[in-house]
């Protein structure tokens, strides 16, 4: 059969599909070494298609023609947070493997600053490569706090919910979606959230620590969101006052002119970390 440039695959298909298949071997390779039940392999394998459908649908919209180097980074980080999801998952039914989860975790969390230096040196910084960078962060640190409920509670929970909540938040509440202004202390705060579920996942300082490391990580990250949703709420505001100025009240003497509201498109922000 001869295939044509309308039914051949595209570069970012084929890198997509090529994760997938390193997914399926990562949990092999996990079930054979470790173990990870039919609750790891469900888990893994649902991740995984929904990691690889959700980022080909994203750079084809994007109009990529390959994934470039710092996605590649992005995706192999991704692909480390199956893993962990796969062991997260198996450990509700057994103890899952401590050594291995963690040394998955780290090296997902070493790898977070490579994809973002990739991307400024080689010039291919997208608005794709910067959403898939934090969602991957986001579910990792929701599954991490999934895993640390055992031990500590399932307040935990909160910590990697927040993300999700705030966009739920943002769909009946467009204002929220605005862009924010890049802080510092946002990305401190971020690393911090994946430094203290580790401590807390590797078990090897006293429950009360770990309780209190995580507990002062989910305080800095309310504190982080409250802020930004702080500073969203006074943007909108000011935009509502200046929309209502334009709308209302000619000078004296002057002719009744209504202008136009303007319409603005909803820019996607990443809020508290």
């Amino acid at each position: 059969m001869t295939i044509t440039r309308a039914t051949a695959p595209d570069a970012p298909s084929r890198g997509v599909a090529a994760g997938l298949l390193v997914q399926l071997g990562l949990l092999a390779g996990l079930s054979a070494t470790v173990g990870i039940g039919v609750a790891g392999w469900l888990a893994g394998l649902a991740y995984g298609l929904v990691l690889t459908g959700a980022l080909a649908v994203g750079a084809r919209r994007a109009g990529l023609r390959r994934l470039g180097a710092a996605n590649v980074v992005t995706l192999s980080r991704a692909l480390l947070v199956g893993g962990v999801t796969a062991l997260v998952a198996y450990s509700i039914q057994r103890p899952a493997p401590t050594g291995v989860l963690v040394a998955l975790v780290a090296v997902a969390l070493a790898l977070d600053g490579v994809d973002g230096q990739v991307a400024r040196r080689t010039g291919s910084t997208t608005a794709l490569g910067a959403r898939f960078d934090m969602e991957v962060d986001a579910f990792l640190i929701l599954v991490l706090s999934v895993y640390v409920a055992g031990p500590l509670g399932w307040w935990t929970v909160a910590m990697g919910a927040y993300r999700y909540v705030f966009v739920a938040a943002s769909w009946a509440l467009p204002w929220l979606s605005r862009a924010l202004p890049p802080r510092f202390s946002r990305k401190v705060v971020a690393a911090a959230q994946g430094v203290a579920l580790v401590v807390a996942t590797a078990g090897i300082l006293p429950t009360a620590v770990n309780f209190a490391v995580v507990l002062a990580a989910l305080v800095s990250l309310t504190w982080s969101f409250g802020r930004d949703i702080a500073w969203l709420w006074r943007t909108e505001q000011a935009h509502r006052a200046a929309h209502t100025a334009t709308l209302g009240v000619p000078a004296l003497g002057a002719p009744n002119l209504v202008v136009a509201p303007i319409r603005r498109r909803p820019i996607p922000a990443s809020v508290g970390a």
